[in-house]
């Protein structure tokens, strides 16, 4: 992986080297990016939190809007970073049978977790958006941001809800992913793009030198200082 000159950014015993915080991946991400020419008119979706951080140096690299897609991940109850599933923005459920199995969650506590999740969903979407509507995505390409990907459930949803609200062409672009990540998300975005592709892969936490916990003050922060971010977001039809 290239990175610019003067960069701190830590180089692993095998030769992966980690971003330095969210921020950092944003940069090289948009550079990437930039390059790979996404599509005419784009609009960046960051996923909240952290995908939302690392959206902001993509969308100001492309010239593009910038919005969010909130999605929540469900985790298993024995470690809530694994998620077996997600739920997000539309009613867009998506469930990991395998990694359902896997964990022994049975469907009576999955859909505990799913309730609690909901409702985090509704309070980030009415903070979020502070009662704007959605930018329209009908006919135009949506590049969907997260700060990386694991079991790709929340990613999975996030595109399906992009497919779901009228995106033309679905490009899901983080800065990291396991080595097989394709695999589960080539049915749902037309473009998948990863700086990095790591194998072993533990956690995504773990290829940044920083990965606190994202706050909605920074989700906020970032939505606020980008240029036409504060505009009105009305569709087409309530024009």
């Amino acid at each position: 992986m290239q990175t610019r000159l003067g960069r701190a950014t830590l180089e692993l015993e095998d030769g992966i080297m980690r971003f330095r915080d969210r921020t950092d991946a944003g940069e090289q991400l948009a550079e990437r990016l930039a390059r790979a020419e996404p599509g005419a008119a784009p609009i960046v979706l960051g996923l909240p939190r952290g995908g939302v951080v690392v959206a902001g140096p993509v969308a100001r690299a492309l010239g593009a809007p910038l919005d969010v897609l909130v999605i929540r991940k469900l985790g298993s109850p024995a470690n809530a970073e694994y998620a077996v599933g997600a739920i997000g923005e539309g009613g867009v459920r998506v469930v990991d049978a395998k990694g359902l199995r896997g964990t022994g969650v049975t469907e009576r506590s999955l859909a505990a977790i799913e309730r609690q999740e909901f409702r985090e969903l509704q309070r980030r979407t009415a903070l979020y958006r502070a009662g704007r509507l959605p930018l329209n995505l009908s006919g135009r390409t949506a590049v969907l941001v997260d700060d990386g990907v694991a079991t790709g459930a929340t990613a999975r949803a996030a595109c399906l809800v992009s497919r779901a609200i009228g995106a033309r062409r679905t490009v899901l672009a983080v800065p990291v992913a396991p080595r097989d990540w394709t695999d589960g998300l080539a049915d749902v975005a037309d473009e998948l793009i990863a700086l990095q592709t790591p194998s072993p892969f533990f956690a995504v936490g773990q290829w940044y030198e920083r990965f606190g916990q994202t706050s909605d003050d920074e989700v906020l922060a970032t939505l606020r200082d980008h240029p036409g971010t504060d505009q009105p977001h009305q569709r087409e039809e309530d024009r």
